[in-house]
Order: C-alpha cells, then sequence, then structure tokens
C-alpha cells in the first residue's frame, strides 16, 4: 500500500495540506508525522489506515500543524541558503579581484580559439587528404565529444550565471529560481 491512497481520507478528515502531500513526492514524510500524531502501530500506510478511523479529530489537526511547522521550517532553510547565495554574488560582484571579474570571459575566449584551431586542423587534413590524422580524429570522437560537452557545459553555466550577476546588478536582488518562487509561495500562506 502507498502513502497516496490514505490522501483523500487524511483530506476529508481535516488535513488538507497533510493529504495533499501523502499523494505527493513527499508521502512518506508526512507519513512519517501522521503515524506518529495518530499513535499507529507502525510508520506503515496500513497501519496508520487502521488507526484513522479511531483517531481524535484534535490528533489529525495536530498532525496537519506539524506538516505545517516542517514545511515552514524547510522554507526558512531555503530562504536562509538563497539569501546566503545573493550576498555570495553580490560580494563577488563589488571584487575588484581582476581573476574575479575575468576568468569566465578568458575561458570562453579560449573555448572559441580551441574551437576554431580543431576546425582549422580538420579542414586542413582534408583539404591536403591526410587520412591518417583525419582517422586519429574520427577514433578520439568519442573522447572529443565528452572532453567539448564539458568545456560547453561549464561555459553555459557561466553565461547563465552572468546574467544573473548582471540582474542582481541592476535589481539588487537576483532573479527568482523555481526553489525561491516555491519558498515565496510557501511563506506567504504563513
Amino acid at each position: 500500500m502507498e502513502w497516496s491512497v490514505l490522501a483523500k481520507q487524511v483530506i476529508a478528515l481535516g488535513a488538507p495540506m497533510l493529504g495533499s502531500a501523502l499523494g505527493g513526492p513527499l508521502g512518506g514524510a508526512a507519513g512519517q508525522i501522521l503515524s506518529e500524531v495518530v499513535g499507529a502501530a507502525a510508520p506503515t500506510p496500513s497501519a496508520v489506515q487502521a488507526s484513522l478511523p479511531s483517531a481524535d479529530p484534535d490528533k489529525i489537526a495536530e498532525a496537519e500543524a506539524r506538516w505545517a511547522e516542517a514545511i515552514q521550517a524547510e522554507a526558512e532553510t531555503q530562504r536562509t541558503a538563497i539569501s546566503e547565495t545573493h550576498a555570495t554574488i553580490r560580494a563577488e560582484i563589488a571584487s575588484s579581484d581582476a581573476i574575479q571579474r575575468w576568468w569566465r570571459p578568458a575561458y570562453a575566449w579560449e573555448l572559441t580559439l580551441e574551437c576554431a584551431a580543431l576546425w582549422t586542423v580538420l579542414v586542413h587534413e582534408f583539404w591536403t587528404g591526410d587520412i591518417q590524422t583525419i582517422n586519429a580524429l574520427i577514433g578520439a570522437t568519442a573522447l572529443l565529444a565528452t572532453y567539448w560537452a564539458f568545456r560547453f557545459g561549464v561555459l553555459g553555466v557561466y553565461v547563465s550565471g552572468r546574467t544573473r550577476e548582471k540582474v542582481c546588478a541592476a535589481t539588487g536582488q537576483d532573479a527568482p529560481g523555481a526553489i525561491e518562487k516555491l519558498v515565496k509561495a510557501v511563506v506567504k500562506k504563513k
């Protein structure tokens, strides 16, 4: 039996947030709280289901309150983490350290030149008909694809990070990500 089976029953008993959580990816954590509060024989969906019909409505309300506290604590943890990240970003932007300012643009230019150099070699070898070098490049395709995927992945993170830095510099706060939007939504319900 899954925790999601209890979702409708718990919602009907007056615990909509806890019931919704039971039906989602946090069902195990919500079920643990519910099983503790209603005094189930074991922290399993079947044991909790057996305990629910005789559970005191105050216990269901207590389980709902404990779940809300757990979500609020997680929201506060995320808020603190996001706040610290923003403080770090602002400190890096204000930094006058040349390495901090120039390592990412230098990385992008170096990668661009590296791509150009490989294509120059490749075109030259096709032009001259050097089959041995062409075969060596074909043999190294998997290695080069992995290497360049990593390099371009780092460049993508750089571009994204630089955009966030510019937004932060312009507005004084970072552009909200998906987790930050979720935290704000949960905190507003308080």
